[in-house]
């Protein structure tokens, strides 16, 4: 264990960095989430293709997170940033200067916003690789809170669609993504705590190998459900705000901020309390409090003063358990961060567009999204229950041989 407190170790402007790459990225990848309602008004998009349009960029994100857990490792992890922000600002420049008119056309932009949403696999290695087991739950707690970028599309993206209409919002984008593109570039400095050079081969081996950990598999389950969680939430509550309580686009970007803002907050506080009361300890009481508010919300009487507060609760829930899951990661497969990285942010944008997908579905075949919900509390349960089936060997096997660090 280290002797240097948390700001000694590591590298400060390149856990910044992370995060403000991490935010703006992310306030990116969730744009077409506050801007649904209005797209599909224009559009006269139905309830389930308005689903879709706010769950691709959640898949692509999770597809193109394989590609970059890959990639950081090869190239390394600033480069790979580089690159999939100099992709973002050129497909957004396109988009913005022909227009966006059809179902087609969104999903391609859909595509596009996921490389933004792939930056989960850049920013959470970047800060990981510099610090020690003892301080990994804060310090990718901070890279993670870079998911509060949701809050700023919530505010801002239906009031500069109302102004100005909703494809000029893909152009003001790029103005914040210039911006921290140079600032990312002057700051950012890779670890020197890299693992050893390998074939590009070796490394698409590497993802089958993970892939036969039965572990991986269990983070990748976890993730799922905690953050997939929070972004389908996050991307599908403007939507219910404004089809269940008829709020306009800019009222239910307010309501939709303060929730995600609430899961953003504390995901630092996540690590944190799993540093200090284990990892496992903390993700079993995250997915028993979410599994409970999840059914509460399925079946409570739909107003705003009932289900705002449940909506904040859950979001605030599921965003402790995206760092609990994370500060357990990093010490199972520390030498295989990039990959792990890659695969589990995977299943979390897996379960998000799963979430958004189902709600547009439950909404368009049964009239109301109240079904999505209770199902996903399924999941909550189902991840609770194989949490509690491998903790015990968890803490016998890889936790134990980590010193001083609790799972």
């Amino acid at each position: 264990m280290s002797s240097k407190s948390f700001w000694q170790s590591g590298h400060r402007p390149t856990l910044i960095m992370a995060f403000l790459y991490f935010d703006i990225a992310f306030m990116v990848w969730n744009m077409l989430g506050p801007l649904a309602p209005i797209i599909a008004k224009q559009l006269d998009l139905n309830p389930a293709q308005k689903g879709f349009i706010v769950a691709v960029p959640t898949l692509a994100g999770a597809v193109l997170r394989l590609v970059n857990g890959l990639l950081v490792d090869r190239i390394g992890q600033k480069v790979t940033g580089a690159l999939g922000q100099i992709v973002v600002m050129a497909g957004l420049a396109v988009a913005w200067h022909f227009g966006v008119s059809s179902l087609e056309g969104l999903v391609a932009v859909g595509v596009i916003l996921g490389f933004a949403g792939a930056a989960f696999a850049v920013a959470l290695p970047l800060a990981s690789r510099w610090y020690p087991p003892e301080h990994q739950g804060k310090a990718m707690g901070i890279a993670g809170m870079g998911n509060s970028g949701t809050v700023l599309a919530a505010l801002f993206a239906p009031m500069l669609a109302k102004a100005y209409g909703w494809n000029n919002v893909l152009g003001f984008a790029l103005i914040p993504l210039a911006a921290v593109f140079v600032l990312y570039m002057i700051f950012v400095k890779d670890s020197p705590h890299q693992p050893p050079a390998r074939t590009t081969s070796q490394y698409i081996a590497g993802y089958f190998k993970m892939l036969g950990e039965g572990d991986a598999w269990w983070f990748i389950l976890f993730y799922g459900v905690t953050f997939g969680g929070f972004v389908g939430l996050g991307s599908s509550l403007p939507s219910w705000y404004t089809g269940e309580l008829a709020m306009t686009p800019v009222h239910a970007g307010y309501a939709t901020a303060a929730c995600v803002f609430a899961g953003s907050l504390v995901r630092p506080f996540g690590g944190a309390l799993a540093d200090r009361i284990g990892g496992i300890r903390t993700l079993s009481l995250v997915y028993m409090v979410a599994a409970a508010l999840l059914a509460a919300i399925s079946m409570a009487p739909v107003n705003f003063v009932v289900m705002f507060p449940l909506f904040f609760a859950v979001m605030a829930t599921l965003g402790i358990g995206n760092g609990a899951v994370f500060q357990l990661v990093p010490q199972r497969f520390r030498h295989e961060i990039g990959v792990m990285t890659g695969l589990v942010g995977f299943g979390g944008g897996v379960g998000g567009f799963y979430l958004a997908s189902s709600l547009g579905l439950a909404k368009q075949w049964m009239g109301s999204p109240a079904p999505g919900f209770l199902v996903f509390s399924v999941l909550a349960l189902i991840a609770l229950a194989g949490l509690t089936s491998v903790k015990k060997r968890w803490r016998t096997t890889w936790g134990a041989a980590i010193q001083g660090v609790q799972i």
